[in-house]
């Protein structure tokens, strides 16, 4: 039989290039904003800031356990403070050793803590702005009360909620990329 044999030749590896454009790159799921980024620690820093000062701003007037949604505000707020804070220090953690937190357990455990979170900070922020709305033009009582007060700690409460909406979008994104 008069079969031929296969060969194989080898062939050189072309040179690289002269080394300027040896800059980092990134994978699409290292975006600035991820779990682990620089990005990520600004916006939970940031959302933990307008939530912890949803909580001060409301829990330095006397009378907003009489209205259940100045309570519940005060509530949601402060879990989206520790929620945010926690993560804060793990992605303080990430970027010290220099570690990705792409793991899918991982990303799974902050969309759906973002997705409650932010959901709760939400409702509470609706609730607390309707009844500021109630007592300051419907009522006329903003004077017996502390309307600008209620309004500080809604207005923070809706920009954490902001802020903490591109934190879930992201991981979101995430999660149904993989």
């Amino acid at each position: 039989m008069n079969v031929s044999h296969a060969t194989v030749h080898p062939v050189e590896d072309p040179p690289t290039t002269d080394g300027a454009d040896d800059a980092p790159r990134l994978r699409m799921k290292d975006m600035e904003g991820m779990p682990g980024t620089r990005g990520g620690l600004a916006l939970r820093l940031a959302q933990f800031a307008f939530a912890a000062a949803a909580v001060v701003v409301m829990a330095t007037t006397s009378d907003f356990p009489s209205v259940t949604a100045f309570c519940y505000l005060v509530a949601a707020a402060s879990l989206q403070s520790l929620w945010s804070l926690s993560l804060a220090f793990v992605d303080i953690y990430a970027l010290l050793v220099k570690r990705s937190l792409q793991n899918r357990r991982i990303v799974s455990l902050f969309t759906i803590g973002d997705g409650i979170t932010s959901t709760l900070t939400f409702a509470a922020a609706c609730a607390s702005a309707g009844i500021t709305v109630l007592i300051d033009n419907d009522l006329g009582s903003c004077n017996q009360n502390h309307c600008v007060q209620f309004e500080t700690a809604t207005a923070m409460a809706f920009i954490s909620w902001f802020t903490a909406l591109p934190s879930f979008f992201m991981n979101f994104w995430s999660l149904a990329s993989r």
